[in-house]
């Protein structure tokens, strides 16, 4: 009787762009069942073309302090991370590691690839002198909030989107909406002081 394929990590190239769409797809549908927050999470969720995530991971692996690091399976990639090194605010020099992207496929979960994909990641903060590990997870991901809860790490933001067109629509309705409040509220003032003016000039 075989055992389980050992989990080999290695960074990751343009090449991987269609193993990868394959990764992050298996893990999108796995979480569908998830309720109505994965609901919301699969809506940002945009499956691209080979050429799209190859040149994802060109503009990406070229930035200077980032990595996008893979677990192999009998040749397989089963699971990825994505880590950024950057500072706690824009204002000091405290280095933090930035963990996202936790991909593990649905069919190696429970064999140590997150475990292995994170002990990675420390080992590369450490070496770039890193003070805090953040790590950035969907919501609706259960499982892994779970984990990284019992291994010691702390909730200490909340990540919300939007859409950009959405966002700008908002606003400026906002925007335009408190103008024209601002003008109707004027002109009401307006006119209540030509009224009291008037009342006091016949009085």
């Amino acid at each position: 009787m075989s055992g389980r394929p050992p989990i080999v990590l290695r960074d990751a190239d343009r090449e991987d762009a269609s193993a990868l769409i394959a990764l992050w797809s298996e893990c999108a549908d796995a979480g569908q069942d998830e309720g109505s927050e994965a609901f919301t999470q699969q809506a940002l969720w945009r499956e691209p073309g080979v050429a799209e995530a190859a040149a994802a991971l060109d503009l990406n692996l070229g930035r200077p302090d980032k990595r996008i690091i893979v677990a192999m399976a009998d040749g397989e990639i089963v699971g990825a991370t994505v880590c950024d090194i950057t500072t706690l605010t824009p204002i000091n020099l405290t280095r933090v590691l930035l963990v996202t992207e936790i991909q593990v496929s649905p069919r190696f979960r429970r064999r140590s690839v997150a475990s292995t994909l994170l002990s990675a990641a420390a080992t590369y903060g450490e070496e770039h002198n890193c003070e805090i590990v953040v790590a950035a997870i969907p919501v609706h991901s259960r499982e892994p909030h779970r984990y990284l809860t019992k291994i010691g790490f702390n909730q200490i933001a909340v990540l919300r989107a939007i859409q950009a067109s959405k966002l700008r629509s908002r606003l400026t309705t906002k925007a335009t909406n408190s103008r024209d409040t601002g003008k109707l509220i004027a002109v009401r003032r307006t006119l209540r002081r030509r009224t009291d003016a008037r009342g006091h000039s016949r009085a």
